[in-house]
Formats: structure tokens, sequence, C-alpha cells
């Protein structure tokens, strides 16, 4: 063994150590815990759904979507690979842990969540920790709930260790162009829009942050974009719109917390199809890293090409050089949102998503039920794409975007789920 190599193995085993350390609040696996109201209430028999509801709760604390699907990307990741290296049958995303047999699932997949987590979410470290106290005492106390264990701190360490400096902590700052026809300004004025530094963050599959990025908005002048101006400017504004009931809930609808939302759908969707844990684990790691980039490549265009919001558009008609746009200084949109307008991040997400979903299964023909907090309804959909064909139009219904960035957001999505879906988590040989 190369001095090199031995060195690499201390630092690896020496964070999975630390992590242990760490982690286990409670000393001896088999312990039970002490009564809270988190220890009596039973865990989901599959460890990927229970530790992908604890990962949603923290990763979404005061988080923006589109950051929290980077960070739910890499966690879901580290529970394919602690689920993967015990049951095998599929190449590992990043880490190839020792594995000293027999090793509980269960305990790796808590083990490796629960690292990730206390290091990519410091300040829900806490809340972590305890649930991971709770999950492990829930367990036998067994030499596969131990082994389990160190196999889970090893994945962990390996993702600490190799997103260590993937540029998600930084802060980046806005850079206001040129302000003018077609330039973003953000809303309200003077403040910082969303999640400018996943422009600089490393992505999970793509070679680079650009590497699907569209051709831009519809020239200002073009009838394309005066034919997108006039729907948005009919369907999306905040009163006196020409927006039905329904569609009006369908804005809103789609406006809940879109990792959030998903991910919901998606472990419901693993229950109601009565997937394994292996199942679970490459399901939900196939979306959120298709997600994750979708939402990197996405902020790439959206602070490369700076394309002002329809509000600002349309109070703004008369300095777009296009004689078939007119100005309303009084429209305002549904909804609002403090980033660039084009493509649409929900779009490219949803685009990732539903994609790799249909990869998945196999076909997009699976009908599957979405929930939403905001307007407390369910909606039920035959197929995969059918979502995507509503969140386009929600997004329009809002008065976020026009429809030629809804459809190149999810042409950036799918294109990011067709590279993942193919070269990751793939069977092995």
């Amino acid at each position: 063994m190369s001095s090199t190599t031995a060195r690499k193995r201390t630092i690896t085993l020496a964070i999975a150590i630390a992590l242990i350390a760490t982690a286990i609040v409670v000393p001896q696996a088999g312990a039970r815990g002490s009564g809270s109201a988190a220890s009596v209430v039973p865990f989901p028999a599959n460890p990927v759904e229970a530790w992908s509801e604890i990962a949603e709760t923290a990763i979404s604390a005061g988080r923006p979507p589109a950051s929290s699907f980077v960070l739910a990307g890499i966690t879901h990741a580290a529970m394919f690979d602690a689920t993967v290296a015990i049951e095998g049958g599929f190449d590992p995303y990043l880490a190839t842990p020792t594995v000293n047999r027999p090793a509980s699932v269960a305990a790796a997949v808590a083990t490796a969540a629960h690292g990730v987590l206390v290091a990519r979410v410091p300040l829900q470290a806490v809340s972590v920790g305890t649930q991971y106290a709770n999950y492990i005492g829930s367990l036998p106390p067994s030499r596969a709930t131990l082994n389990g264990i160190a196999v889970g701190a090893q994945v962990a360490a390996a993702y600490v260790q190799g997103r260590a400096n993937d540029g998600f902590n930084n802060v980046v700052l806005f850079q206001q162009p040129p302000v003018g026809a077609g330039v973003f300004e953000p809303i309200p004025p003077g403040t910082q829009p969303v999640d400018v530094k996943l422009t600089r963050v490393t992505p999970l599959a793509m070679s680079s942050n650009s590497q699907f990025r569209p051709d831009g908005p519809d020239p200002l002048t073009s009838a394309e974009y005066a034919a997108d101006f006039d729907e948005v400017k009919a369907l999306g504004r905040a009163t006196d719109s020409t927006r039905t009931p329904w569609q009006t809930e369908t804005a809103r609808f789609w406006s809940d917390q879109t990792f959030v939302q998903w991910n919901r759908t998606a472990r419901n969707l693993a229950i109601a199809r009565g997937l394994s844990t292996l199942e679970t684990a490459r399901m939900l790691a196939m979306i959120h890293v298709s997600a994750a980039d979708g939402a990197i490549g996405c902020w790439d265009a959206k602070y490369y090409y700076n394309f002002w919001r329809p509000v600002q558009a349309i109070t703004r008609a008369d300095t777009d050089g296009n004689e078939a746009t007119a100005r309303d200084t009084a429209w305002n949109s549904l909804l609002v949102a403090n980033h660039p307008e084009y493509p649409s991040g929900h779009s490219c997400v949803t685009g990732a998503i539903t994609s790799a979903l249909a990869a998945f299964f196999g076909t997009d023909e699976i009908p599957f039920e979405i929930s939403s907090t905001t307007t407390g309804t369910t909606r039920t959909y035959t197929s995969f794409s059918e979502s995507l064909g509503e969140v386009i139009e929600a997004r329009i219904y809002s008065g976020l975007h026009f429809r030629n960035s809804n459809e190149e957001g999810a042409g950036l999505g799918q294109n990011v789920a067709n590279l993942v879906t193919s070269t990751l988590f793939q069977p092995t040989g």
C-alpha cells in the first residue's frame, strides 16, 4: 500500500470514527428512547422511507426548493450507497465501504443519512441526532446493527469528504447587469435574489453547470415573445384575470415547497407500488440527483441570461421595441418569485423528476397522486408527463413565467434526467 493510499484511508477512517462517536447519543444499539414524543412514534419499516422523511424536514427548514434539491440529491445518493453496499446488485454512486457481515441495512441507511445531514445541515443537527438515537435504539442490539452503523459511517465520511469543496456554502452575491429592456431586477428592489450560489455549486452528474444550458429567451421583438407576453398577461394577473377558478387553484396547488411536495409524492409512490428498500433507495436517488442537477443547470441559465419577469415585462412594455405588446402599469402577478425568469425552475426540476420516474419504472404511464399543503387538496394523474404539463400551465396561471421558459426548462430537466438514469445507479456488470 502506498503512503498516499494509507494516508487517505486513515483520514477516511478517522472521519468515520468521529461520525460514529458524535452520532450515537444512546451508547448501545438497542437502547430504547427516553419516552419523548420522537421516541414513541413508530418509524416506517422501510428505512429509506423513514430517513427520506427526516431528511425532508431537516433540509427544507428555511431553505428554498432549488438548494433543497441539491442537499436531497447528496443525502439520497448516500442512502443508496449504504443500501447497495450490503444488498449489492447496483454500482454505487460514490462510496464503497468495507462490509463485515451480518450487517443491518436499516442501521447503515440511518447512519449514512445522519452523517450527511449533520455535516450539511448543521442547524438541524440536534433534531436529526435525536431522531437518529431513537431510530438506532429501535433496532435489535446485535452485531448486524453495529456492522450496519460502521457501513453507514464510512458512506457518510466519503460524502462529507467528497463534497467538502462543492461550493454549496459559499456566499455568492447577485451582480446586477445594466438595467434595461429584458433585464431582471430583484423583486422587491434592493434584495438579494434566491440561490445565486447554485451557479457555483459542483454538479452531481453533469460535467459542468452549463452542460445543458438552453439557447435563451425569445427575442423581445419576436412574434413568439409577443404571444407568450399576451398569454401570461391575460392569465397570470393577480386580480381581474381571465383565469377560471380551477386555473387559480392549479397555480396555488403547485406553489407548495417544490422539494417537499415531490419528495412526499415519491415516498407515497414507493409505498403504493410496494417497492423494496433497495428499490426505494434507487428510485429516490435517481429523482433527487436528477432534480439537483436540474436545479443547478437551471440556475446557471437563470443568472446567465438574467431575463425579466412578466411583471417587469408588462409594466415596462413600452421599452421592449415590440409593437405587438401593450404596457399595463397596474399589472401584477398572482405569485411572486425573486430570481430571473428564464428558464422556469419548477419546470426544470419537475421535468427532471418525471423523466427519472419514467426511467425507473420503465414507462411514463404510472397512475399516482400528488397533494398540496397550500390548497389542502390531492390530485390524481395517469402519467408522470401529465403532471409536468400541468406544472407548465400552472406557472403561466401564476404570472411567473412565459410559456417558452417553461417548455425549455422542462427540456433542460429531461436532458439531465436522461444523463443520470443512463449512466448512474446502474445494475452491476
